[in-house]
């Protein structure tokens, strides 16, 4: 844990996200970036950032064979920061089904990771996002910002439902394609994106920067 420098983020390496691409993003906005998948250091960073791409199921079983699983519930168990970027977000809810395969997630959210269903599948490129008001995530960007998505699967319906209203709900973010489907979540020290910041420019950039100012 950083003490007065820059925050210390660890890209968890375990063979399935756009690792380099991240690490550069995160350097450009002042964090102290690595790639390992360590458990000390994934454990002891200020922020751990999961990636993700390819399939749901491939990326369940890295993630589970680099002990991922276990350091992402012992962090948020403790409070601290998460970030899931597109499977990387994926696999934070219950389950994903592919091709007709059901793959069990790791259900810090309940919900299904299913097909688009939109007349061009993949979702390749560039779209604009509808944030809740209030959101940290989105703080200083325009509604008709645009950020870069590449994916074919999505959840397209938001299951938790908060029954006590002294726990605060999570802030939920929606884009469309086809139909509307989550494209980010902002709960507690767990955030992720289903659009990808690191390949997202400037707007990206501003993003990661949010989520650094909370480490």
């Amino acid at each position: 844990m950083s003490v007065g420098g820059p925050k210390k983020v660890v890209v968890f390496d375990y063979g399935f996200g756009n690792v380099r691409s991240a690490e550069r993003a995160l350097a450009r906005v002042g964090a102290d970036v690595e790639i390992t998948r360590d458990y000390e250091r994934a454990m002891n960073a200020d922020g751990l950032l999961v990636p993700g791409v390819g399939a749901f199921s491939a990326c369940m079983e890295g993630l589970k064979e680099a002990r991922g699983d276990w350091i992402i519930g012992r962090r948020l168990s403790g409070g601290r920061p998460v970030m899931g970027i597109c499977v990387g977000m994926q696999i934070l809810f219950a389950r994903g089904i592919e091709h007709g395969v059901e793959t069990e997630g790791l259900d810090e959210w309940p919900g299904s990771v299913e097909p688009l269903k939109a007349p061009v599948v993949p979702h390749m490129g560039w779209n604009t996002v509808d944030a809740p008001e209030g959101s940290e995530l989105f703080a200083g960007l325009d509604a008709d910002t645009r950020y870069y998505f590449v994916h074919s699967y999505g959840v397209r319906q938001w299951e938790l439902e908060i029954g006590n209203p002294h726990i605060r709900a999570p802030k939920v973010t929606w884009s469309t394609h086809g139909e509307p489907f989550v494209s980010a979540v902002e709960n507690g020290a767990l955030w992720a994106t289903q659009f990808h910041p690191e390949k997202s420019g400037d707007a990206g950039a501003q993003l990661l920067t949010n989520w650094i100012g909370t480490l």
